[in-house]
């Protein structure tokens, strides 16, 4: 071994150990860890031992955590569920579709396609500012009222329909704010490459936007399959419409728990799995 190597080493050793600000860092992150922990504990002991000594407490159980009445219904919860989750199958791609053709309508910039700037605008100002609720109610009652044959009645389409007009307009403004996230710059350098502006968008803008706004949309899709219940106003028996209908069985607010219990199961997962996507994307930016 050469003099020159025994020299480095205590360097070496020196560069790996850790600063006095990163061991200071580290106690604070540990001490808050702990404060955290006993916090939440706290409040967790304090809901379990003070809530069943609250004098109502007997009857929200009867009513609202009655376990023969949830183990009776829960079965037929799930069933239901499956058609809330076969109406976000159909209307998901539907809506990244048409969210993504108004998105390019907005993003236009030949002065010949300005009326296609100006409906994108349009719809999204119209649909956006409308409640979901109101549009599947005026789509699901308004259309059928029309006295269309079958299956052109269904509230199934109209209920699908009304869902796809509304979440194609947040869908589409978030697929803009990606488009203008790409700097003009990657349009000149495609332009000097002989792209054209069709080109241009396929090939270098589109893929950066849409992998940009990914996190953004997993969140509306998210919201997405809570608002298919919303189409129980219209007739179909979904989860929602199930528990109202168990509700009223069994006079109890139990279903409504259980159908609570598999949307949660659902929607947290995924709303963690965008929360993640959310972090690598900001880790990736610094």
């Amino acid at each position: 071994m050469d003099e020159t190597s025994v020299q480095n080493r205590p360097a070496r050793r020196s560069a790996a150990a850790p600063t006095r600000r990163e061991v200071y860092e580290a106690g604070v992150r540990r001490r808050s860890n702990r404060i955290a922990l006993i916090s939440t504990i706290s409040v967790v002991l304090a809901i379990v031992v003070l809530l069943p000594l609250s004098p109502g407490w007997d009857a929200v159980q009867r009513a609202f955590f009655n376990g023969r009445v949830f183990v009776a219904t829960f079965p037929g919860l799930l069933d239901a569920f499956l058609l809330n989750v076969m109406i976000f199958a159909w209307s998901a791609p539907l809506i990244a579709v048409t969210g993504l053709a108004i998105a390019l309508c907005r993003d236009t910039r030949a002065p010949a396609l300005f009326p296609l700037r100006l409906f994108g605008i349009a719809y999204t100002d119209i649909f956006r500012g409308l409640p979901v609720v109101l549009v599947i109610y005026i789509i699901g009652f308004g259309v059928p009222g029309l006295g269309l044959p079958r299956p052109w009645n269904s509230p199934y389409i109209w209920g699908t329909l009304a869902l796809v007009l509304v979440y194609s307009a947040y869908v589409a403004e978030v697929i803009r704010s990606g488009i203008d996230s790409i700097h003009q710059s990657q349009r000149s350098a495609a332009v000097s490459l002989g792209l054209s502006d069709q080109d241009t968008m396929r090939f270098v803008v589109l893929p950066q936007a849409i992998r940009n706004v990914v996190p953004a949309n997993m969140n509306l899709f998210i919201a997405l399959q809570k608002d298919v219940a919303l189409l129980s106003f219209i007739g179909p028996v979904e989860i929602f419409r199930q528990a109202g209908v168990y509700k009223s069985l069994y006079a109890n607010f139990t279903p409504y728990v259980g159908a609570a219990l598999i949307f949660l199961a659902l929607t947290v997962p995924a709303t963690r799995y965008a929360d993640y996507l959310m972090n690598k994307q900001n880790r990736a930016r610094r």
